[in-house]
């Protein structure tokens, strides 16, 4: 679903939500940037803030979307919004694991905050049952985590990233993946935060997506 919203002078600003990401394309003065955003890390709530309607971080509330209301049109607006509300809402409880909780026990489950149980390397699906690595949505990661973390907080970790998208179907850089993660400690959340996909990734389920 897409929204292209512009103003006179300022350029123009479009939103497409395309599977578990909002992309953003700014264009201004002839000049673009492209952005990228997990759905996943999205507060579902829009907040009006002055002349703006804002979709913020679940970290820190900082806002990662910013919206003009009614624009193009008040229907089309009101859809997007709509729609972009149901698909954060969706993909936090699939990164919580709701979804797989749902589906096991027949029952509604409720939600937490705590990251998944990676489990030891040595106890993670293999070969045919592990997730197929996915180099797009680790260079999402990777911008997502430059982009609001230090990088020499989080170095380990990065550097798991990079070699693991150089080499997908190495298990030893999955493994140095998960021994990088268990490292950052309390920093944990908000790598899982703004990186969703390592969580999906390094989970017990090998069908979780």
């Amino acid at each position: 679903m897409k929204l292209v919203q512009k103003r006179f002078l300022k350029g123009s600003r479009e939103f497409e939500i395309a599977d578990d990401m909002v992309e953003v394309r700014i264009r201004k003065l002839g000049k673009s940037e492209k952005l990228t955003v997990p759905l996943a890390i999205l507060k579902p709530e829009p907040v009006a803030n002055g002349p703006f309607v804002e979709f913020r971080s679940r970290v820190n509330g900082e806002p990662l979307l910013t919206l003009l209301p009614d624009n193009p049109d008040r229907d089309r607006f009101g859809a997007f919004v709509d729609e972009l509300e149901r698909r954060a809402r969706a993909a936090y409880a699939e990164f919580t694991g709701l979804r797989t909780a749902a589906r096991s026990t027949g029952l509604a489950a409720n939600s937490f905050e705590e990251p998944p149980d990676i489990g030891a390397p040595g106890n993670r699906p293999v070969g045919k049952n592990r997730k197929p690595v996915r180099p797009d949505s680790i260079d999402s990661s990777i911008r997502m985590l430059r982009q609001h973390l230090h990088d020499e907080q989080i170095g380990g970790l990065l550097d798991a990233l990079q070699a693991l998208r150089a080499d997908p179907d190495n298990e030893s850089h999955l493994d140095r993946l998960v021994q990088a993660f268990e490292e950052l400690g309390p920093r944990q959340g908000a790598v899982l935060t703004y990186a969703p996909y390592i969580g999906i990734l390094l989970s017990d389920d090998p069908f979780g997506f």
